[in-house]
């Protein structure tokens, strides 16, 4: 799976998407509302049934103008009204189950490829960019719902009409129908050769309009660093290179089916023709009535249209296996972490005992650098230890693994004793709460991002929370309070506001187990007080596991654990790791000024 080029470009998969056969993959989602099919499909045989009956009404009525009985084409043309009014009742029909069918269709597979995604480990996201996730659910699944809630019933009817107008051909005339019989295999040649080329220009073209969609999402995600940068002219000009590659396609595709349509038109409607004026002159001999030749071309116009929007709908459907094929691709996806199948039972409240036993890890993109190294590490129920060291010793991985969004390579981790890889992830991941360095605030208010973090909390709670994080005033000074929207991301909060609300998010879980990634970094002197003495207080009740690179937010720590290369090279207190020199030291000599490095 190339980042940003669409999974599966690879060509053994391309070859899939050469027929319809991926469509195959919506049965799952259809087969829940065989009810819904049934009433569809009794719709569509009803009004092709209509349809090949009308020409017989036309050719009464025709008839019924030599045979000079006023009473009887009165009573032809009652019939043909009355058909006319059972096919566009029963058109109505179709359309209201067919489309409603695509909708609720379409709709389940948004909501499991949702479900799917929004489970998966980073792992997978390293691979597949989340703008092209989201291409799929949306731009996927509408050319799936063309399918269902159109081109399906469509084409269904259109064999229908065309089996049904061929026997009834027959039936009407051996002779013409013969030599329409020899015109179908020259417009099914074009039809298959080109289609083939359709369905590669179809699955090019998708592939392009997800790497687009995935590129705009990233960079209108990060549209300040990009002004900031003055990026803006580089970064449309990608933008618009991958769309203008996905135009280009687009447009060979149209190409393709244009010429596809000219051919088959034109055959088409030759051969009409052609069969009409053998019949004309068949009249003239009196070897048929006028109104047999009227219904017999009536059912090869019938037929013809038939093989024509089949040929249109073949392109379609060609467009739609490649779209399923994308989805199931996603639906399919094997994650790299995934949940035991017999998971042992964990407490309803965990101890919060930890430990890291020799812990090696690598992250899937860089698979020569070792993140860990042989890592152990035991926090005792109630311990507060804080990780520190130089950028890329290994702190926040541990959180990572502690989360267990990635697997150890080797060795393992533990919560109470009992291995992760043997846990429901949702389990124990309620046992932890987490306090992010770049907090993540979401487009709703205030009071909803905090209660994001326990959805069942009250709102009384949710303003106890806000108050020891220090970030009640703040939020009472907004035009709306607690409900005041905070804009996409937070936009409309300070970093230091966004971080006492991942905060009071963190107090309100009320977890056993805290993990705090820099909690204080983005507060100011007063604020950070304030915090840090919520934190404190918080921390008396349960095990807490703090990444710092300040190292005046850590000295009161239980333990600190001195991390360099992913190894643990020193472990113990602020003022015993200050006497021992070493890496600590040097850190510790960095921040403190004039070289003061004890309990200052």
């Amino acid at each position: 799976m190339a980042r940003g080029t669409g999974m599966g470009t690879n060509e053994p998969e391309r070859e899939k998407s050469k027929t319809v056969g991926p469509l195959a993959g919506l049965a799952p989602y259809l087969l829940p509302y065989r009810g819904w099919m049934a009433l569809a499909g009794l719709a569509l045989m009803v009004t092709a049934s209509l349809s090949l009956m009308l020409p017989l009404a036309v050719r009464r009525v025709v008839d019924g103008f030599s045979e000079g009985s006023l009473e009887r084409m009165d009573e032809y043309f009652g019939a043909a009204i009355a058909i006319a009014a059972l096919l566009a009742i029963g058109t109505g029909f179709r359309y209201y189950f067919v489309t409603r069918l695509g909708e609720r269709v379409v709709s389940d597979i948004r909501i499991a490829v949702y479900n799917k995604m929004i489970g998966m480990s980073p792992a997978f996201f390293d691979k597949v960019m989340t703008g092209e996730v989201l291409s799929r659910i949306t731009t996927d699944t509408t050319l799936i719902l063309s399918v269902i809630g159109s081109s399906v019933s469509v084409a269904l009817r259109n064999v229908l009409i065309f089996f049904g107008g061929m026997t009834l051909m027959l039936f009407t005339s051996v002779k013409l129908t013969g030599l329409v019989l020899l015109i179908v295999p020259i417009v099914i040649v074009p039809i298959l050769v080109l289609g083939r080329k359709v369905r590669r220009l179809s699955r090019e073209n998708q592939d392009k309009i997800a790497e687009s969609s995935g590129n705009a999402g990233e960079t209108l995600l990060a549209a300040q660093t990009v002004q900031a940068f003055t990026h803006e002219a580089r970064s449309a000009l990608r933008f618009s290179t991958l769309t203008e590659q996905a135009f280009t396609a687009a447009k060979q595709r149209i190409g393709a089916r244009a010429i596809m349509t000219v051919i088959v038109m034109f055959l088409i409607f030759t051969g009409v023709v052609g069969v009409l004026w053998i019949g004309a002159r068949d009249v003239r001999a009196d070897q048929m009535t006028t109104g047999a030749l009227v219904q017999f071309v009536i059912y090869a116009i019938l037929v013809s249209g038939a093989v024509a929007a089949l040929s249109d709908i073949w392109g379609e459907l060609q467009r739609a296996a490649g779209a399923t094929e994308r989805l199931v691709e996603l639906l399919t996806a094997q994650d790299d972490v995934v949940d035991p199948v017999a998971p042992k039972q964990i407490a309803a409240r965990v101890a919060g005992a930890v430990r890291f036993d020799n812990v090696t890890f690598n992250y899937p993109a860089r698979p020569g650098i070792k993140a860990l190294d042989g890592f152990d590490l035991e926090i005792k129920p109630g311990e507060t230890v804080a990780l520190v060291g130089p950028s890329g010793a290994g702190k926040s991985t541990v959180f990572q693994l502690l989360f267990r969004f990635f697997d150890a390579n080797e060795g393992s981790v533990s919560l109470d004793g009992i291995p992760l890889t043997e846990l429901n992830r949702e389990d124990f991941r309620k046992q932890l709460a987490y306090v992010p360095q770049d907090p993540v605030i979401f487009a709703t208010s205030a009071m909803e991002n905090i209660r994001f973090g326990r959805p069942e909390a009250s709102d009384a709670e949710v303003v106890e929370a806000a108050k020891a994080a220090a970030a009640d005033g703040f939020l009472m000074a907004l035009p709306d309070g607690y409900d005041s929207f905070v804009g996409e991301r937070g936009v409309m909060l300070s970093g230091g506001q966004k971080q006492r609300i991942a905060i009071a998010r963190a107090i309100l879980r009320d977890a056993p187990v805290l993990l705090l990634d820099e909690a204080t970094s983005a507060l100011d002197a007063e604020s950070e007080l304030a915090v840090k003495s919520a934190v404190e207080e918080l921390s008396r009740e349960r095990t807490t596991l703090i990444v710092a690179h300040r190292l005046a937010t850590v000295k009161q720590a239980d333990r600190i654990v001195v991390l360099d290369q992913g190894r643990v090279v020193a472990s113990g207190t602020h003022e015993a790791l200050v006497k021992e020199g070493g890496l600590y030291a040097r850190l510790a000599r960095l921040q403190f000024t004039d070289g003061q490095m004890a309990a200052e």
